[in-house]
């Protein structure tokens, strides 16, 4: 796993543009992701001000093309 050794500094924090998906619509069950420098910033649209997860680009990538070839075990 890519890890991220640099987390965004606080100016870098305040001027985040945070998006979800389009097809998320009106449904509260959505993350927001904010691009870095060096990494993405995933956080819970229901709790902008909450916690954030910052990953490394690669690995980042690497989880989409995952999603997009449905490799992922949905267990729930």
């Amino acid at each position: 796993m890519n890890t991220v050794t640099n987390p965004p500094r606080p100016s870098e924090s305040a001027v985040l543009r945070w998006r979800k998906s389009t097809r998320s619509g009106s449904n509260a069950n959505c993350v927001g992701v904010a691009s870095l420098r060096t990494a993405v910033a995933v956080r819970d649209s229901k709790d902008p001000s909450g916690p954030r997860l910052v990953v490394g680009r690669r690995d980042w990538i690497a989880f989409l093309d995952a999603v997009k070839r449905r490799e992922l075990n949905r267990s729930w």
